[in-house]
């Protein structure tokens, strides 16, 4: 089995993307659950860890409980906002109404991508996924693993964020030899 990790709660008042924000308190606090729990009900032997800050953050946390070194992956981040990666939200909310008032899977922020491109750049990691080793943990976003649910399901991509059950510091199972993916915690 493969394990997949979203990282802890951010500071919401920013857009994530592939932003420099880290996690706030309460995110330390359910990472280190996370952790906890992953230390008495897996038997994890690898990390593999989006290169975001608030990804490499939670890595850390998990890898100190579980003693293990972690390896940082630009094929684990999360849609490219563009030019809102990182932006306060009121002010994006009034630079680029148009554009966040009308977001759809094909939208490309400026300088960044659509949840399309993300798709596509997931669909192709996917395949790697099969030559992992069992037992390894991905710490990614939620966008990534949603990527994964949705092309598992044979599911159309839509702009339903919450519907797979992605929740900070949530835990997920993937088979890839059945080619399924549940939440375990």
């Amino acid at each position: 089995m493969i394990y997949l990790m979203r990282h802890g709660q951010d500071d919401e008042k920013y857009i994530g993307g592939w932003s420099d924000v880290g996690l706030i308190p309460e995110g330390q606090m359910e990472v280190i659950d996370s952790a906890l729990w992953i230390k008495d009900n897996l038997n994890i032997k690898k990390v593999i860890v989006s290169d975001v800050k608030r990804a490499i953050e939670t890595a850390i946390i998990v890898c100190d409980i579980l003693k293990l070194p972690f390896l940082p992956s630009t094929e684990l981040r999360e849609q490219n906002k563009g030019l809102l990666n990182g932006m306060d939200q009121n002010k994006a909310h009034k630079k680029y109404k148009d554009l966040l008032d009308n977001v759809t899977v094909d939208t490309i922020y400026p300088e960044g991508e659509s949840l399309k491109d993300l798709y596509n750049r997931i669909k192709k990691y996917l395949e790697k996924l099969t030559t992992l080793e069992d037992n390894t943990l991905l710490i990614t976003h939620r966008g990534v693993i949603n990527m994964i649910y949705y092309l598992l399901n044979n599911q159309e991509l839509d702009m339903d964020k919450k519907q797979f059950g992605v929740t900070t510091a949530s835990i997920h199972e993937l088979d890839m030899k059945k080619r399924l993916i549940k939440k375990i915690y």
